[in-house]
């Protein structure tokens, strides 16, 4: 009797020791989505500017420190990377190396224009050497054409952007009557020029 409890029991114990290990669940294989191969959100993005002043059309250069991407921007070519990526550039971040004039900028240019806390746009490459972007700037969307050109990694943007087609001459006279003195040429005519100079390059 007692080697029948004994058989019984190790039964028992065999079949709760195959019950336990056919219940063992097995994880999930989660798949890792393959990042593209070109980012404009971890590229190197430097925003430059020329503006110009006096009759001379002397250059004053700056640029804006901070871009956000904000739609698309990635692809396994750098073009694919550009195409139809969004953009968002705080005007807070611009930068001239002069704190006095970047201050005047912010408060008498983008200050005097209608919903400029941010330059927003989208990029489009037209063909392999002209492309064209649509920019928000003082409450209105333009198109701005440009030429672009791709050595190795890096992508080198152009144009000259035109203020008075977002309708900016408020701005312009009011920089313009801030910096009286600064935009003063030798013939003592003071101007502020509405052609502004873009370069725009991005290292992947």
């Amino acid at each position: 009797m007692r080697k029948l409890i004994l058989f019984a029991l190790c039964i028992s114990a065999s079949t709760l020791f195959v019950s336990c290990k056919s219940e063992t669940k097995k994880e999930p294989i989660q798949s890792k989505e393959k990042a593209a191969a070109f980012s404009l959100k971890t590229a190197k993005n430097t925003i430059g500017w020329t503006a110009y002043k006096t009759t001379e059309k002397i250059g004053v250069k700056g640029e804006f420190k901070k871009v956000n991407i904000t739609k698309n921007g990635d692809g396994n070519s750098i073009k694919e990377a550009i195409e139809a990526a969004e953009f968002s550039i705080p005007v807070s971040s611009i930068f001239t190396n002069l704190s006095d004039r970047d201050f005047k900028l912010r408060k008498f240019f983008f200050g005097a224009m209608d919903n400029t806390s941010l330059l927003s746009g989208t990029l489009h490459l037209d063909d392999d050497k002209k492309g064209h972007a649509m920019i928000t700037m003082n409450g209105t969307t333009e198109r701005l054409d440009f030429d672009y050109s791709i050595s190795g990694k890096t992508f080198q943007l152009d144009a000259i952007m035109d203020l008075n087609k977002w309708n900016a001459q408020k701005a312009i006279e009011a920089i313009n009557e801030a910096c009286k003195e600064l935009h003063k040429g030798s013939d003592g005519i003071t101007k502020t020029w509405s052609e502004v100079a873009i370069n725009i390059s991005s290292s992947f």
